[in-house]
């Protein structure tokens, strides 16, 4: 057996793989002797079997596939000897009518090399990394919420701008049938607020459905139904009124504040407002990382040139997958995914050059991490430390599910790495103004 290669270029190289007889004949031989001894052939006794009749039945499929074992073989040891870098996978050059019974075979594989580049992280181009800020208004209605949560219920007779209210609303033609409670001012049209305003308790009134509440998730909330059913909505409804309340809100004192926190940590309004603007600015982190995350692969990608084997990884994508496509559908996925790539190779270079690698020790104090945020989202305590061990391995043993993990915690490490060395700036912003910039909506 001969190996060689002969690099066309610096992104394709062709590997020659060339075999002789002796090199596959005993294995050929040998499955052979074990197909007669366990050939069922009419009009001969089971292991005597005519050794030229077996050979002219599978000497061909068998030499085959085990010129085919020792091809693979061969090539990755040869590949890995070389030290390699491919992208996708050897791809074999394909040979009509081969002679399987030549003294020598002479097979072809040619290989996608990955480029070599380098990333400038000393860019004087910058990336923006938004600190969102919670305004007055956002804790204002973030307080308000809080003093109606803690407040207390007021029965009333009649219905008045502020109050709540629990109906119960029903249409056979929308086959809705629910009861439910809303503030008033979720209505929507003078109209309905008028119509609404005075009744009593008990009393029932037929309102139209279409534009009945400020917004469509208000609707499929309370009247029970689907979004499309609440996007649809035109009958009338009736609704008869169950209960009238008003909420006194909760007063900002120190009883209130050892509720919502440690006793004696929160001792005054300004204190509270300012641990409510902290609360809302961390839920305004996930948004903000993520969009770090995106600008980063789109401004890596942008600025780190770097040609790729097209062609190579063209004809691959069209053999690779479980269908192979046509020359035109395998182009249209390569430049789908040409993006990815590049960021994949980037990526790869950032965690090799920067030992970014997810160690075992790491994956399993994340998962660890995981578990606990998951119980405690349903008020159990995490389990022993035995017990926790054994989720964690059982977790970890499911590929799927320990690659989903592997990914989150990637992304954690290269965020952690992008803000500590990327070239970034950071901008303090209002959410509404980061919404309008980030995502060029108003």
């Amino acid at each position: 057996m001969e190996i060689t290669h002969q690099e066309l270029d610096a992104l394709n190289t062709v590997v020659t793989i060339e075999l002789a007889q002796e090199d596959f004949a005993d294995k050929v031989a040998e499955v052979l002797k074990d197909y007669r001894k366990n050939a069922n052939i009419p009009g001969f006794r089971k292991g005597h079997v005519p050794m030229g009749m077996i050979k002219k039945q599978y000497e061909t499929p068998v030499t085959a596939e085990e010129v085919n074992k020792l091809l693979k073989e061969n090539l990755e040891k040869y590949l890995k000897e070389k030290e390699f870098q491919i992208l996708g996978n050897p791809l074999p050059k394909m040979q009509e009518d081969i002679d399987w019974k030549a003294a020598s075979l002479k097979f072809e594989f040619e290989l996608g090399i990955s480029p070599v580049f380098e990333i400038d992280l000393k860019s004087r181009k910058k990336v923006t990394q938004y600190k969102i800020e919670a305004d007055k208004k956002m804790i204002n209605e973030q307080l308000q919420s809080i003093q109606k949560q803690y407040g207390k219920l007021i029965a009333q007779k009649e219905v008045e701008e502020g109050f709540e209210i629990t109906a119960h609303f029903q249409s056979e033609a929308l086959g809705i049938d629910n009861t439910a409670t809303f503030e008033f001012d979720s209505l929507k049209g003078k109209k309905n607020k008028a119509a609404l305003k005075g009744q009593v308790v008990g009393a029932s009134l037929a309102l139209e459905s279409k534009g009945l509440f400020e917004s469509t998730a208000i609707a499929q909330r309370l009247l029970g139904i689907s979004n499309e059913q609440a996007e649809a909505l035109k009958e009338a409804l009736e609704i008869t009124l169950k209960e009238v309340n008003q909420r006194e809100l909760a007063t900002l004192d120190q009883e209130l504040f050892d509720k919502l926190y440690e006793p004696g940590t929160i001792t005054s309004e300004a204190e509270l407002k300012a641990k409510i603007k902290e609360g809302i600015e961390k839920q305004f982190e996930q948004q903000s990382d993520q969009k770090l995350l995106n600008d980063m692969t789109e401004f890596l990608v942008d600025n780190t040139k770097f040609d790729l084997p097209a062609e190579f990884l063209t004809r691959w994508i069209q053999t690779s997958g479980e269908k192979e496509l046509t020359a035109d559908e395998a182009e249209e996925e390569y430049k789908r995914s040409e993006k990815g790539i590049r960021y994949q190779l980037i990526e790869g270079k950032l965690v090799e050059d920067n030992e970014l690698q997810v160690q075992f020790d790491e994956l399993k104090d994340f998962a660890r991490e995981m578990i606990g945020l998951q119980m405690a989202q349903y008020g159990q305590m995490p389990p022993e430390e035995k017990e926790m061990e054994g989720i964690i391995l059982r977790i970890l043993s499911n590929q799927e599910e320990s690659r989903r993990l592997q990914d989150q915690l990637m992304s954690q490490k290269m965020l952690a790495f992008y803000k500590n060395s990327g070239p970034i700036k950071e901008k303090v912003i209002a959410f509404d103004a980061f919404i309008k910039e980030a995502y060029g909506q108003a």
